[in-house]
């Protein structure tokens, strides 16, 4: 009786396991990876209008999949911008969250729900490779010869290589887990954002050791690394300071090194490029092969840096159950901060499309982002004019993934998963974006830019700031390219807008 028990167990268990080994070898969960570039533009992919230049790979990942043209970041800048993605909260809600210098502390809460921690409960692992911008550690005063924490890796990331802030900015070194790669106790780091450390010649004093000049008051003078003056002071760390033109390289590096670790198992990657953020000092492959001069030979750079993961991908086999997203922090900027031809070698392209301002605007350009999502095993190539936003992405996978996100965590983000994967084509009601002085609204068509004492012209990168000390309406339908301010001629709709602003505002 007892044999007959433990076979009929034993036959039991068997038939069990296998159903579910069926079950999942049917409908395993995707892998996820999230390509975010940095100050990439609207206008900037021949997917999505360019002409003058070609960027071949990401038409081809855009053939294959989603390609968004009513997608937005919520700020336009970098760090609050990022900040949203992590998080799910908008980033006017916290205070700090403004572009960060490369000493701030950590930003980013280590007790709520972010997107990592989202997919590391789910039992996925979890990884960071690329711009952080998010500060590290607990103060400004930090040691950087030893661990620091807290970081990416507090937040929900279970490897990180990352640099701390942007290229622009000291600390010029790679950060592995916490610690600096390539340190040297006999040649401590030290860095200041106040006053000069060291004795590193600056751009200020020593302009003629410069390759790249810096462009007059946007306080890129301070300490050089090779050869390109940067914001912030710096010294020690000789053999961990990283190259400009092999920075990238290694980034793209170690995100196939994670990907080829985990490709047997589900994995996260926020793989966070560089380009074409300044300074653009793309690699010497790419040097002179746009007509663009350095920013369309870094956005080269970046293609092919796309066209590499695909390439990686199908290598390992896990491309068509991976989800690959490909967008960008924010809008596009020319001359921000570095002499490097952006503008004289221009040639006719419109890195913001048929959109006004850019980055640091309240403008659509600022914030309407390129945005491609693939995932050959469940969506099917399609254009989308949902209205979609990095912030709905913790949400939406959530909803993927079946993780319940704890009330009070990521309270702006919207489950907009049936449209990421081309379900239907209706989006988001209402989002609320962030320039650098004012917030707006969009409603449906509607877009309203509340009143500010702003600059209407950031004279420093020739950007029109969207400012204006009278409120202004948009319909976005027939007017994309906000030319017309229609707020004289539709009060009540400004007073509705401006008070669904406020309730948004005041809600938590």
């Amino acid at each position: 009786m007892n044999k007959r028990f433990s076979l009929f167990l034993f036959t039991l268990i068997f038939f069990c396991c296998a159903k579910s080994a069926v079950m999942a070898q049917q409908s395993p969960r995707p892998n996820v990876i999230i390509i975010n570039a940095d100050d990439l533009g609207y206008g900037d992919l021949s997917c999505y209008g360019a002409t003058k230049i070609h960027t071949p790979n990401l038409d081809r990942l855009a053939a294959k999949g989603i390609r968004f043209t009513n997608a937005h970041s919520t700020s336009a800048t970098c760090t609050p911008s990022r900040y949203a993605l992590i998080t799910g909260k908008y980033p006017w809600r916290q205070t700090g969250t403004n572009i960060l210098p490369g000493d701030a502390a950590l930003i980013i809460p280590t007790d709520r729900t972010t997107l990592p921690l989202l997919f590391k409960n789910a039992g996925y692992t979890t990884g960071l490779v690329g711009k952080w911008h998010m500060g590290l550690g607990k103060t400004v005063e930090k040691n950087w010869n030893a661990t620091i924490k807290p970081g990416p890796n507090e937040v929900g990331f279970q490897y990180s290589f990352i640099f701390p802030a942007t290229a622009d900015r000291v600390p010029t070194v790679f950060v592995e887990n916490g610690n600096v790669v390539a340190s040297d106790p006999a040649d401590p780091i030290e860095v200041d954002y106040g006053n000069k450390v060291g004795n590193d010649p600056t751009g200020k004093e020593h302009p003629e050791l410069l390759k790249m000049k810096s462009s007059p008051g946007q306080g890129h003078n301070n300490t050089i690394v090779n050869g390109i003056g940067r914001i912030g002071w710096m010294s020690g760390g000789y053999k961990a300071r990283w190259t400009d033109e092999e920075m990238p390289l290694t980034f793209l590096e170690k995100a196939k090194q994670f990907m080829g670790e985990n490709k047997s198992k589900p994995f996260f990657l926020y793989y966070a490029l560089t380009e074409p953020h300044v300074p653009r000092m793309p690699s010497t492959m790419f040097k002179g092969k746009s007509d663009l001069g350095y920013r369309g030979d870094a956005i080269l750079q970046l293609d092919w840096a796309v066209g590499q993961i695909m390439k990686e991908l199908e290598l390992l086999g896990i491309s068509k159950n991976t989800i690959l997203i490909f967008t960008s922090d924010n809008g596009p900027v020319l001359d921000d901060g570095y002499q490097d031809e952006a503008v004289e070698k221009l040639m006719g392209h419109t890195p913001w499309g048929i959109y006004r301002g850019g980055k640091y605007s309240s403008f659509e350009a600022g914030t309407r982002m390129p945005f491609i999502l693939s995932w050959p095993a469940a969506v099917k190539p399609a254009v989308s004019n949902a209205l979609v936003c990095q912030i709905d992405l913790l949400a939406s996978f959530g909803q993927l993934l079946h993780q319940k996100i704890p009330a009070g965590d990521a309270p702006d983000s919207e489950n907009m998963l049936n449209a990421f994967l081309g379900k239907t084509l209706v989006g988001r009601n209402v989002l609320v974006k962030q320039g650098t002085s004012s917030l707006t609204i969009t409603k449906d068509n509607w877009k309203y830019i509340e009143p500010n004492e702003g600059a209407p012209l950031s004279k420093l990168v020739n950007i029109e700031t969207g400012n204006s000390t009278e409120p202004q309406l948009y319909d976005l339908k027939k007017d994309p390219s906000e030319k017309k301010n229609l707020a004289t001629q539709y009060p009540g709709k400004v007073k509705e807008l401006e008070l669904q602003l406020k309730n948004i505002k005041t809600k938590y």
